[in-house]
């Protein structure tokens, strides 16, 4: 093919609809096609790099070989549209609508409440759409595998897979659920499970017969972008030609490699060759000696006909087949695996690819075609020979690859772990290959491989030929341990750190691999006496439980002879849970391209302290497109925001120096790259709180508060205790990045901002100040918000002022969405912070005096900083009645990006540093019942309350989770398992509810009624998951006595409800749903006149007389909230209107070699008053539990030296993931509870429940103790927060880990010191005056 032709006209079928491109670019993915050319929106941006799943669709392929057609799952983010020829794509939309008819899926997973903010729902309802299509009766792994590649940051995932198994033969459906909560939750009957229903005869054809005319004959094409020229050959002499002619030219089969690439590095190639339609790349041939993969097929194609070819020859010829199995589970999601090619992830020679060690140390080759001929080559260490680099030539092909099937007496295993379950890159992998000489245990053969330890494959060679010919016996292994420590040794500055651990892996996984082959041998050679030493460590074999069970939602029962139509109490569904699935729910991005409308690019700075000496903008202008660039010169108001000061200084790498602006965003993007700033670094930049300490940056005003004497009191205890914990920051992560599109009127000035935001009136008044135009001048609209935790207050005020002013300087619409990594880079996250506390204490566990100081690193400007340490100190109590309790809090300035407010705002840090206080006692759940509040108390700012509710879920959570007796189960497996141990934790919750700033209590609302009789409610609160429209529109239905659905809720607009407050801090629903309450008394008293006039009347006549007589149908509500103060010079106040109460109980089970685990069961009790939509709330309850879980033990943010956010997406940043929910997950809303401070006795739900993620935390501290105590260690240790595999491994601090830290001391499995049986239920508390016992070190205690 000559690269000089014209480019040629791409075919595909979308929804079943022809579309033909006759200038198809290289550069553009399907998703940008759909969202931008074909205004398919329902396909959501949420990461770029494919490993979110929001923009999943479904492809569809004819295979003319088989004459089927291939369904599957694909990231339309990294499928290049040029690749689609010859291909069916179906979106959420080409599957169900509200216009015509809604699929089951849709349908499901709205009624199961598997949607909240429903910026995930389409990727999760097209994962488990095109799984019905594939398997239309799936088990329940099924269901889990294809949610496996999509996240959700709102519901927990718990009602997704509820929604989803309604489907599975093996779901029991609402018999699952004790009251039938769940996919019947509205009353339906249970839906039916016919194989058909899902297939609509009305749908459109998903493979156009003519489509299938077309494909015949194949043609090579070219398709000619921009910058770069896309070849696809249909014939292998063709693709050995382009090759030979471009050997820089990199293949391309599913893109998860280059697209990410060239997306996020910056990677250019000028000619890309797609051969995915040469189909000797996709030919699997079988025979006696093993199977043959086209170096093309999907790993999810390898993983079938692997899982075939598993059933079908004998078990000892499958070794190899089956470890490959065991690493394709967990290898990227099921979208990946669709599309990545087994030869492309072999080439690629990632240093921690799950495939290539098993491939090196099972003898695997691959046959490789150039002009000069065929050859085979080793997949061995000579193969692999730096990062990313091969012995293959540059003009190389990779035909297929071959996998040998195993030999008498050979046996292999992989093994890996990585930062999450399933989904996420290995920290380390590993292949592991022996073959004994027939009869005996004498090893023949080794391989051993790992991955993560070098810049490439690594092979054990060494260690290997010290083993070979040797008997496999624990001398011979433990001499291993010692040589495979010399030859697998990483420098301190590793690439990806974690040196301590990697090495302790390697260690790990061998022994785990040790301990196969001894049961191997056993089996085989053995008699059964050398078996029985080994039992008692078999659990190092056993992988993690993960069956998911039945779980329970208890709701309330609804007040008795409430009326039927009274919508209030009952689960009704989120009112836009169906549009949300179906994809036509309409956010910030989704709004159609306004003509002339402009794109913005923000510029960041590349230093953390430094002056700008120069910004060179000349570049930039010249790129095509770009109109102009945006600085602070350019603000004709006030520089209200620090953002806006930057031009002379920036504080941190990520802070806003300037703004591109073009015609799209990729040419912004480009005009952005070219931007040259001028730098004079500052000294003495500040990253830590160990830094800030010692150079006193700090934010003023510095906060403490006391009860009681704290001093004194020490001098009286028996004893004392100091320890201090470290909790990381957390990423918001919201589905929907920062998104906005201001559009100038052209009249007056003014300015409609349509915004995903949380506060629209800040965002409102700050515009206006910074432009100088009045508030009246500037309209912000907010539909929905597709998540925001808490990051879309400030920090979108920040970037809208800045794309306001760009708007203003060009008078043209401008738009501006937040890349994943520009989003996770600039607005900052959840304040990390360092507790260091002091306790005092009695030998009868009551702690008579506690001393905490909180160190928050708010980073480069203060933002809500002040706020976060406020409420870290007005919460440090928690449950507990401590006499003598002091907290100061300190925001320290640094120069990293500023962080801000986030969900539980410092509650969890605060609550963290209490609870582990109180968990390094030997008994925590004791210690915790005898300090916690027991009756009418004053908390340490003088405020009185009823602690009676916090107790009753206290009772009641141990009684549900039945905690006594697993507590002796738990304490049973830990005597029986050395390897693995579980852990329990129980921890209550008194979490404050309302806003310590009074301006922010209050809010309005307007109701119009029309002549028809329907209702427009309008509030203050902005719809972001939570829920709140759906409860405002059963507060107006209950009020004025109609039916839900004549009441419709549009949008947050401030033109139509002025001065709003933001939808924070748990009291949305609150503050909003009293003033709907007052705007719809008024309209109903207002029609009372009207209806005694005729009793016999309907709404809609009422309405049409009222209208005759000239009674307004209109109304404004307002809620002045509550009269509430701190005063912290007196250290006295109200700051808080009442307290949510709640306990929660996990169980987990920790694999102590490798730091992974697995949350067994969860039961959380919450008192949330009389809840006014119970489905809502417990979906509220579990998402923030699980994202208290992330919080604890799985998200980490990682920094440069130089203060360089690492983590910049779901590759780097893991959120929990389906994996990661609790295999049994309970809730229970405590009954009979009533609140009078809020609307309908219900109370605030949306924060308080984040905290309690923290029981995993302390459940696996509680299985760490255990394993330690194996480890001869007994006493109190530092486990910091996140919980991570890393921490956990290092902290069991097993035989591998202590061999690590002193080197060359031998290893062995049977001289390890016994376990220590403790009693879980000591009688030690019969006698109060008995010695208290507890498990400090001696030394550590002072008297």
């Amino acid at each position: 093919m000559s690269e000089n032709k014209e480019t040629d006209c791409l075919c595909f079928y979308v929804n079943g609809k022809k579309v033909t491109e006759n200038n198809a670019d290289p550069e553009t993915m399907l998703l940008s096609y759909l969202r931008e050319r074909l205004r398919l929106t329902g396909t959501k941006y949420g990461c770029g790099g494919g490993g979110c799943g929001a923009c999943t669709v479904m492809v569809s392929r004819y295979q003319p070989g088989t004459k089927t057609i291939l369904h599957y799952s694909a990231n339309a983010c990294l499928l290049p549209v040029c690749q689609l020829q010859g291909a069916a794509v179906t979106t959420v939309e080409g599957i169900g609508n509200t216009r015509t008819r809604v699929h089951p899926v849709q349908e499901r997973i709205a009624k199961a409440h598997g949607s909240q903010c429903g910026f995930c729902t389409p990727g999760m309802v097209m994962s488990m759409y095109t799984l019905l299509r594939n398997k239309p009766q799936p088990n329940m792994e099924d269901i889990t595998v294809a949610l496996g590649g999509n996240l959700c940051r709102c519901t927990g995932y718990r009602p997704i897979v509820d929604g989803c198994k309604t489907f599975s033969p093996e779901s029991n459906c609402c018999q699952a659920n004790g009251n039938g909560a769940g996919c019947c939750v509205n009353g339906d009957s249970p839906p039916e499970r016919s194989e058909n229903r899902y297939l609509y005869p009305d749908n459109p054809p998903l493979f156009s017969t003519q489509l299938m005319a077309e494909m015949e004959p194949q043609v090579s094409q070219l398709f000619r972008g921009e910058r770069m020229v896309w070849v696809s050959p249909v014939s292998l002499e063709e693709l050995i030609q382009l090759k030979t002619s471009h050997p820089q030219a990199p293949l391309v089969m599913g893109n998860t490699n280059i697209g990410p690439d060239i997306k996020f590095k910056g990677a250019w190639h000028p000619i890309i060759i797609s051969p995915t339609r040469v189909q000797e790349l996709f030919e699997v041939t079988k025979t006696l000696q093993g199977v043959c993969f086209g170096a093309g097929c999907s790993l999810s194609v390898v993983k079938a006909l692997l899982e075939g070819l598993v059933q079908e020859i004998p078990e000892e010829k499958t070794e190899i087949y089956r470890s490959l199995l065991q690493q394709l589970g967990n290898l990227g999601g099921q979208q990946i695996r669709n599309v990545a090619s087994i030869g492309g992830n072999i080439v690629s020679a990632y240093p921690n690819s799950d495939l290539n060690p098993v491939f090196a140390a099972g003898n695997c080759t691959l046959n490789v075609v150039s002009k000069r001929g065929r050859r085979e080559i080793l997949l061995n260490k000579d193969f692999f020979v730096g990062f990313g680099k091969t012995s293959l030539k540059p003009d190389e092909i990779v035909l297929s690859v071959f996998i040998p099937v195993s030999r008498q007496g050979e046996f292999m295993r992989a093994f890996r772990q990585a930062p999450r379950k399933e989904n996420a890159l290995a920290t380390v992998t590993t292949g592991m290959r022996v073959m004994f000489i027939e009869g005996s245990s004498v090893v023949k053969e080794l391989s051993i491989y790992y991955g993560g330890v070098g810049p490439c494959t690594v092979s054990a060679t060494k260690t290997c030929a010290a083993v070979i010919g040797r008997k496999w016996d624990e001398q011979t292994l433990s001499e291993a341990y010692t040589q495979l420590l010399d030859e697998i040794s990483l420098s301190p500055s590793h690439p990806g750190g974690q040196v301590e651990f990697r090495r302790s892996l390697t260690l790990s996984l061998l022994f785990k691999f040790n301990l196969q082959m001894l049961h191997k041998l056993w089996e085989m050679v053995w008699t059964g006496s050398l078996f029985a030493p080994i039992e008692g460590v078999s659990s190092a074999i056993r992988p993690l439980p993960k069956q998911l069970q039945p779980s329970l939602q208890e709701f309330q029962a609804v007040v008795k002879g409430q009326s039927g139509d009274d919508p209030v109490g009952r689960p009704i569904m989120h009112r836009s849970a169906i549009s949300q699935a179906t994809g036509e729910a309409v956010y910030c991005d989704d709004i159609p391209k306004m003509d002339g409308e402009l794109h913005l690019v923000l510029v960041t700075s590349t230093r953390p302290h430094a002056k700008i000496l120069d910004i060179d903008i000349s570049e930039a202008l010249r790129v095509p497109g770009v109109v102009d660039v945006i600085t602070s010169k350019d603000i004709p108001g006030k520089n209200i925001n620090y953002v806006h000061k930057c031009y002379c200084q920036v504080s941190c790498v990520g802070h806003m120096v300037c703004a591109v602006v073009a015609d799209n965003r990729k040419q912004a993007k480009r005009g952005a790259a070219l931007v040259k700033i001028a730098y004079e670094d500052l000294p003495g930049p500040v990253f830590t709180v160990e830094e800030a300490i010692e150079k006193q940056s700090f934010f003023l005003p510095q906060r403490m508060i006391e009860r009681g004497n704290v001093d004194e009191a020490f001098d009286k205890v028996d004893h004392i205790y100091e320890g201090e914990i470290r909790l990381g920051g957390q990423e918001h992560f919201y589905m929907e990045t920062q998104s906005m599109v201001v559009v100038p009127s052209g009249e007056e000035r003014e300015l409609k901002v349509y915004l995903s935001c949380q506060h629209p009136t800040y965002a409102q008044e700050s515009i206006a100040e910074t432009l100088g135009i009045p508030s009246n001048r500037v309209s912000c609209h907010v539909k929905r918000v597709g998540g925001a935790f808490g990051g879309k207050v400030t920090k979108t005020s920040i970037i809208a002022c800045i794309t306001s002013v760009a708007a203003w300087k060009t008078g043209r619409a401008v738009r501006c969405v937040l890349e994943r990594g520009e989003d996770m880079l600039i607005t900052g996250a959840r304040h990390p912070v360092l507790g260091k506390h002091k306790v005092g204490f009695m030998n009868d566990g009551r702690i008579i005096a506690a001393d905490l100081h909180y160190y928050a690193n708010s980073g480069n400007t203060a933002d809500e900083s002040l706020l976060v340490i406020e409420k870290i100190l007005l919460h440090l109590d928690n449950a507990y009645n401590v006499p003598n309790l002091r907290g100061r809090s300190v925001a320290c300035k640094t120069n990293l990006p500023s962080n801000t407010a986030f969900r539980g705002f410092g509650v969890p840090q605060s609550m963290l540093v209490t609870e582990n206080m109180i968990n390094d006692f030997l008994f925590p759940e004791q210690i915790r019942e005898i300090n916690m509040y027991k009756e009418v108390s004053l908390t340490h700012y003088k405020f009185e309350f009823d602690p009676k509710n916090l107790l009753r879920c206290w009772d009641e959570c141990k009684e549900k989770s039945d905690y006594g007796s697993r507590r002796k189960s738990v304490a049973q497996f830990n005597q029986q398992n050395r390897w693995k141990k579980r852990g329990m934790a129980t921890i209550p919750i008194k979490f404050d509810i309302f806003s310590v700033r009074v301006s922010v209590r209050q809010a309005a609302s307007l109701v119009h009624i029309y002549k028809d009789g329907s209702v427009l409610v309008s509030h203050g609160g902005t719809e972001m998951g939570q829920g709140i429209h759906t409860k405002m529109q059963q507060v107006a239905s209950r009020e004025l006595h109609i039916p839900a659905s004549l009441i419709h809720i549009t949008e947050t607009d401030t033109s139509a409800v002025p001065n709003t407050c933001p939808s924070a801090a748990s009291f949305g629903t609150d503050a909003n749903g009293m003033a709907v309450k007052d705007a719809c008394e008024i309209l109903y008293q207002r029609l009372e006149p009207v209806r005694k006039q005729n009793p016999e009347g309907t709404w809609q006549t009422w309405v049409t007389s009222a209208f005759i007589q000239r009674i307004s149908l209109s109304a404004t509500g307002y809620y002045r909230g509550h009269d509430l103060y701190m005063d912290w010079e007196k250290q006295e106040g109200q700051p808080y209107a009442y307290f949510t109460y709640g306990a929660c109980c996990s169980e987990v089970e920790v694999d102590c070699l490798t730091g992974d685990y697995r949350t067994v069961r969860t039961d959380i009790v919450m008192d949330i008053g009389r809840s006014i939509n119970p489905s809502v709330d417990i979906g509220q309850i579990e998402g923030a539990f699980i994202q208290g879980l992330g919080l604890y033990t799985l998200e980490e943010l990682k920094f440069s030296p130089s203060g360089v956010l690492y983590t910049r997406g779901p590759s780097q940043y893991k959120i929990p993931a389906v994996c990661d929910i609790p295999l049994q997950f309970n809730v229970y809303l405590l009954s009979g509870s009533d609140n009078p401070h809020a609307i309908y006795s219900s109370k605030g739900i949306g924060e308080p429940v984040l905290f309690l993620g923290s029981s995993v935390f302390f459940a696996i501290k509680d299985a760490v103790a255990a394993a330690r105590v194996e480890a001869g260690m007994v006493g109190t240790f530092t486990l910091n927060s996140p919980a991570t595999p890393e921490r956990t491994c290092l902290a069991c601090n097993t035989p591998f880990t202590q061999k690590v830290r002193r080197c060359h001391q031998p290893v062995s499995i049977h001289s390890l010191p016994q376990p220590i049986m403790l009693d879980p239920n000591p009688s030690m508390f019969a006698n109060l005056n008995m010695e208290f016992s507890y498990c400090f070190h001696l030394t550590d205690l002072q008297t």
